[in-house]
């Protein structure tokens, strides 16, 4: 069994069963995990931000960093592995979104992200159908690709 680690920033899409995609150290960033039942694909994208017009050139090169631009391309990757052009038949995890290292509230960076991916996920008519987000803890996460589990821990 072999397995892909996603750093900030990046995303894995598989369809090789037994394969595990796994990301550590999701704080304020959000782990956007697709699965599809029909192709038996998955997805997951370890996304820092919400909108890439802070920084469009990291947004170009590092697509993934930002919702705005990472949910398009993880899409994107999807359809390569034979899933719906419209993401029919998608289902969509959140994990993360932490509020952590600001504990006056100031940016508010993890419930951003949430909202932010909410809404875009929303005008491509995907839902989400399950979230373990907010609260003040780190986790990690890891999905196998056989059978599309989700595995959630705290910290790194």
């Amino acid at each position: 069994m072999s397995q892909i680690n996603v750093g900030i920033g990046e995303l894995a899409v598989s369809k090789t069963q037994g394969e595990i995609i796994k990301t550590f150290g999701l704080g304020s960033c959000v782990a956007i995990i697709v699965l599809d039942p029909k192709v038996r694909a998955v997805g997951l994208i370890h996304i820092a931000l919400p909108d890439s017009t802070i920084n469009p050139e990291k947004g170009a090169k590092q697509p993934g960093y930002f919702a705005d631009t990472g949910i398009p391309y993880l899409i994107h990757e999807m359809m390569k592995l034979g899933c719906h052009p419209k993401g029919r038949g998608l289902i969509i995890k959140l994990i993360g979104g932490a509020q952590v290292m600001d504990p006056n509230h100031r940016f508010n960076i993890g419930k951003r992200n949430i909202l932010t991916i909410k809404k875009i996920l929303w005008s491509y008519n995907l839902a989400v159908v399950a979230e373990e987000t907010g609260g003040n803890v780190s986790r990690t996460v890891d999905v196998n690709v056989g059978t599309g589990r989700v595995t959630i821990s705290q910290g790194s």
